[in-house]
């Protein structure tokens, strides 16, 4: 209770697991505590796409998809700053799906290390313990496919 009240004064940030939690305690998607991008068509035109940061990150996400009920998948587009380094670990419930644009990008899947370059994809369960890093001196930029949906 007393985290919540840090929150609701602006005292504290929220990291995205953390807000997962909440979301979850509530039983309410993420999206729930952001403004809504209405979108009652299913494309989406590139003037529409609004990007965003989420507290406490500098990694840039662009939503690419509308909203329509019981919608499974959450596509973005990722920028990750140069020489990013692993920051937080992750765990949550459903999958990932990346494919990198442009950069390098290194995953680490519980103990393994992927190290993904231009044209190359991964795909792995969100529940292994999961970090990126973006090592050289460019961004990075990747395609994203998320389950279940969080914004």
């Amino acid at each position: 209770v007393s985290f919540l009240s840090q929150i609701e004064r602006g005292s504290s940030s929220l990291a995205i697991t953390s807000l997962k939690k909440i979301a979850d305690a509530f039983n309410v998607t993420m999206s729930y505590f952001f403004d809504e991008i209405e979108n009652n068509n299913y494309a989406l035109k590139e003037e529409e796409q609004k990007s965003f940061k989420l507290e406490g990150s500098n990694v840039k996400h662009i939503r690419l998809a509308g909203k329509f009920p019981e919608r499974n998948l959450e596509p973005m587009k990722v920028t990750l700053p140069p020489s990013q380094f692993y920051i937080e670990q992750y765990s949550h419930p459903g999958e990932e799906f990346y494919h990198i644009l442009e950069g390098i990008v290194i995953f680490k899947i519980e103990d393994q290390e992927y190290v993904l370059n231009k044209g190359d994809s991964i795909h792995f369960p969100s529940n292994k313990i999961h970090q990126w890093k973006n090592p050289t001196s460019e961004e990075s930029i990747l395609l994203s496919v998320l389950t279940p949906t969080i914004f």
